[in-house]
């Protein structure tokens, strides 16, 4: 067993630390608000540590889960940040969705240190940390990577070394790309089916059976006929996470269209007060449109 620290307990991180500690590693955690680390410590039996530079001391590996690049660097390369206490030969895991550019920013500074550095953003959403069966796409030196594996598989059902540095976070852009359309495709169609007079419940026990079948389909349908957005991943989080889409877009030449179409769509639910409903949200918005047509 190792000796593991993990940095940010959000929604995400508190259960993605738990599932390390039950798999019986000796887990120290910090979080910016301590009292929370004081909680975890107390329900999985682990230690809490007042900087990310106590909670790595002497760990073989580090994780990380924050809210963008900012928090990210504060922690690894900050005055009280993880690498200043970290040995060569350990490894720094940023589950954070992130950019492509701190990811590789932080892997040769991490890399100066002989310290293995991995971008291993997650899909899943908090569900799929409270059951640890996220999916992790990862970034990094296919030793190293080899190395965290183990410890990564005690939160994840899927885990994918992308290629080098950064490719962790590009592959996470691909997610999110691919997820904002998906969910607009799927508001609009219960929409036009609410309108239509169907029964939402009866169409989609077809439909998810068909071609149009997904994830979302499969687990928002029910919560988004019903008006309810208080079951996943905040509309906030996702326009950070379709900025850096975008950003990274720019970048590298690709066209985003849709992406960037979806991403003013999230603006207006944040307009309407939406800044914490779950990304299904989407419908509200065509709803609120239906009402106000004006």
């Amino acid at each position: 067993m190792a000796k593991v620290a993990f940095l940010g307990l959000g929604v995400m991180g508190y259960p993605m630390a738990g599932h390390i500690a039950k798999a019986g590693h000796d887990v120290t955690v910090y979080n910016r608000t301590a009292a929370k680390a004081e909680k975890w410590a107390g329900e999985f039996g682990g230690k809490s540590a007042s900087t990310p530079k106590e909670a790595a001391r002497d760990c073989e590996f580090v994780f990380a889960c924050v809210g963008n690049d900012d928090d990210l660097r504060s922690v690894v390369t900050g005055q009280s940040g993880a690498l200043h206490s970290m040995q060569a030969g350990s490894v720094f895991i940023d589950n954070t969705t992130a950019s492509a550019v701190v990811a590789r920013e932080l892997a040769e500074r991490a890399g100066e240190k002989g310290i293995g550095f991995l971008d291993a953003p997650v899909s899943g959403g908090q569900a799929g940390a409270e059951n640890g069966v996220l999916t992790v796409m990862v970034g990094g030196d296919e030793a190293v990577f080899k190395k965290a594996e183990p410890v990564i598989d005690c939160y994840a059902r899927m885990i994918g070394l992308m290629g080098p540095a950064g490719s962790g976070q590009l592959a996470k852009m691909v997610n999110q790309i691919c997820i904002a359309g998906l969910v607009q495709g799927l508001s609009e169609g219960i929409h036009f089916a609410q309108n239509a007079g169907l029964d939402v419940e009866k169409l989609i026990s077809v439909l998810s059976r068909g071609a149009a079948g997904s994830w979302q389909m499969e687990n928002r349908h029910k919560t988004m006929n019903e008006g309810q957005y208080e079951h996943g991943f905040a509309v906030d989080w996702m326009r950070k996470d379709l900025g850096i889409c975008l950003a990274e877009a720019d970048s590298n030449g690709a066209s985003l269209p849709v992406t960037a179409l979806v991403d003013q769509f999230y603006k207006d639910v944040q307009k309407m007060g939406g800044n914490r409903w779950d990304t299904s949200s989407l419908l509200a918005r065509l709803k609120a449109i239906r009402a106000c047509p004006g």
